[in-house]
């Protein structure tokens, strides 16, 4: 459908002047919307909801309604500035939270967050601490919301034992014949069982809470302040669904302490870095301003080796399907994948108890 129609659904204010391709997500098509309001230009962000991914709209916006409007209430108690400090939607004329066009697309829009900007990669430490503050302050701003009342916008999404099952289920089926080929991976997995179990029983036994997580904790879903350099606002809320504090540590972690890339094929490059392992520790906990049990900060080193561990895994998985889920770039793309997750969880438990002191000093 044209953009031009879809736009004037929107309740915005100021005239269109041009909208135009914005960012470097994967998932949803977005577009910056540029706009003249009395006089001077003002900007608003425009997403097609992929709803491939994300099947259920109304769920999906639901959860990102009610998680920002309770995060503009106490942005505003701490004296912070709801229109830079949260994702703020902006309704349909008819008071709908996005707007389906007669194509069955699904469209949202936001108001552009002014003088900040996303970064892809860490171009230095403190970008990596910076993130780590900025996602253990959404923590600590959600931590008295019930996450019960949210949906699971993505079923399972860190169910670590569902993955376990579903990866034997993959090696048992074997549709693509390549399991004979990664028997040493197979069994890196089926060697950590325990693994794939330990925080989901945690989560279980009642001892960890389970928390509102973002669920995609990577660089690039904070805006970092232009002037400052400061994070100002975690974006790209759907995945925000009941999860475990330790699960976003994680995935943090499983990239942005990794010494080499995803897919690096040279597996002497991958490594865990603890200085940046302790960066992002120290980042996170000051983030979190006391909002955490004193449990959950001692796993958080489990929580980064879990996330490695079920990122490895989702990869062979998705390698011994027949590559159906992951975009695959070259021949093993996903096998290269995998291999770089088992590598850094290997280090990791080279390296565990130095994970783990580092961790006690912010007990």
């Amino acid at each position: 459908m044209d953009k031009q129609t879809v736009i004037s659904n929107f309740d915005f204010n100021g005239t269109l002047v041009d909208v135009k391709p914005y960012g470097s997500g994967h998932i949803n098509d977005t577009f910056l919307m540029i706009c003249e309001a009395d006089g001077s230009e003002c900007h608003y962000i425009l997403q097609k909801m992929n709803t491939d991914i994300f099947r259920n709209p109304d769920e999906l916006m639901e959860n990102i309604m009610n998680v920002t409007s309770f995060l503009r209430k106490k942005i505003i108690e701490n004296g912070g500035d709801p229109q830079r400090e949260t994702l703020n939607v902006i309704p349909t004329k008819s008071g709908q939270s996005y707007y389906r066009d007669d194509q069955d697309g699904c469209w949202r829009m936001y108001t552009f967050i002014e003088d900040a900007t996303s970064y892809d990669q860490v171009k230095k430490p403190d970008d990596f601490y910076q993130t780590a503050v900025a996602f253990g302050n959404f923590q600590y701003l959600l931590s008295e919301f019930s996450a019960e009342v949210l949906h699971e916008t993505i079923p399972n999404f860190h169910n670590t034992i569902d993955r376990f099952a579903k990866f034997k289920q993959a090696v048992k089926e074997d549709v693509c014949k390549r399991a004979k080929d990664v028997q040493k991976e197979i069994q890196f997995v089926l060697d950590r069982e325990d693994l794939a179990y330990a925080m989901c029983t945690m989560l279980k036994n009642n001892e960890l809470p389970l928390r509102v997580t973002h669920n995609d904790t990577k660089l690039n879903n904070i805006m970092i302040d232009n002037k400052t350099g400061k994070g100002v606002c975690v974006i790209d809320l759907d995945t925000v669904m009941p999860g475990l504090a330790g699960n976003d540590f994680g995935d943090s972690i499983r990239f942005g302490a990794n010494t080499a890339a995803e897919d690096e094929v040279d597996l002497s490059k991958v490594s865990c870095d603890l200085n940046l392992f302790e960066l992002y520790t120290k980042g996170f906990t000051e983030g979190c301003r006391g909002s955490l049990t004193k449990k959950e900060i001692e796993t958080l080193p489990l929580g980064a080796k879990t996330m490695t561990f079920e990122c490895g895994m989702r990869f062979l998985t998705d390698y011994l399907q027949g590559d159906t889920y992951f975009k695959v770039h070259r021949e093993g793309h996903n096998l290269d994948r995998c291999r770089t997750q088992f590598a850094l969880v290997a280090d990791m438990e080279k390296k565990w108890d130095q994970m783990m002191e580092i961790v006690k000093k912010y007990e």
